[in-house]
């Protein structure tokens, strides 16, 4: 596992919180909850393709 991608989940993480909070504070908790959520659906997708390399690699290894 690389750090680099710790830290992009990291970086994703601080910025959606600081986005959600701002929104929260203008009112706009509606528009704040789908940021997160849209947040997360990213997160999502990257840690899905890094399992999808993990799987491969595996298959290759041993010869599946």
């Amino acid at each position: 596992m690389n750090i680099d991608f710790v830290f992009k989940i990291a970086g994703i993480g601080i910025i959606i919180t600081v986005i959600s909070q701002i929104l929260t504070r203008a009112g706009r908790e509606d528009i704040a909850t789908l940021a997160t959520l849209s947040g997360l659906v990213i997160v999502l997708m990257m840690v899905a393709g890094m399992i999808s390399d993990f799987f491969t690699g595996i298959r290759s290894l041993f010869s599946l």
